[in-house]
């Protein structure tokens, strides 16, 4: 049993690794998959599959489960920071995020049984501090050295806090109530960096950011 109750209007961190630790990305092409399902599968009424989606000419006009926040992406794990926009819409939009992937990466790389280890993990984001430091976290999670070096593969929203204009995959429609908080992204951009040294640097601080 979950030890939290995922409540509407709230906003949570969600995680989750493949099982046993393996690798749930091996290629571009599965992290592209795997975003192009956060957006398909993120409605109230059930879209089917991504096959099917394709032969659709126009889009599904259904509200959203979930209202996006930050997002990461790594070869063995995933964070996402979301409000909950619907009565069980965290529950629904990931039973539909997992088992649409798991079915394409057992298919692809011939394996069967579970991908993801267990359900997936949840922490309550209760304070504004929280947030902002959660947002950094995930923002910055597949960077290293203090966002100096991006990982080998690996995908997050950091690129569309900062370079929004030019970014064309933008799934982010609550990163607001984290930019609205800086005069400039500039300035997001310097906290970011200034906060993930802290987290570094404290990590039993922000233990509850931790996978």
């Amino acid at each position: 049993m979950r030890k939290i109750k995922l409540a509407k209007g709230e906003i949570y961190h969600i995680f989750n690794r493949g099982v046993d630790k393996r690798k749930i990305f091996l290629d571009q092409k599965d992290i592209n998959r795997f975003f192009q399902s956060m957006v398909a599968f993120n409605y109230i009424e059930p879209v089917g599959s991504l096959f099917e989606q394709s032969f659709k000419k126009e889009k599904t006009k259904s509200k959203p489960l979930v209202r996006f926040i930050a997002y990461c992406l790594l070869p063995n794990h995933f964070h996402f920071i979301f409000e909950q926009l619907e009565e069980e819409g965290i529950s629904k939009f990931m039973k539909r995020l997992s088992g649409g992937y798991s079915w394409y990466f057992n298919k692809k790389y011939k394996r069967s049984g579970a991908l993801f280890q267990g359900v997936f993990k949840a922490n309550h984001i209760d304070s504004n501090e929280y947030l902002l430091h959660a947002s950094v976290y995930v923002n910055l999670n597949d960077k290293q050295s203090l966002g100096d070096q991006v990982a080998k593969l690996g995908k997050s929203s950091w690129d569309e806090y900062i370079n929004s204009k030019t970014t064309n995959e933008k799934i982010c429609s609550g990163k607001e109530v984290i930019l609205e908080q800086f005069n400039s992204t500039e300035d997001y951009k310097i906290f970011a960096k200034s906060s993930l040294e802290d987290i570094v640097l404290n990590k039993e601080r922000y233990k509850d950011l931790e996978k």
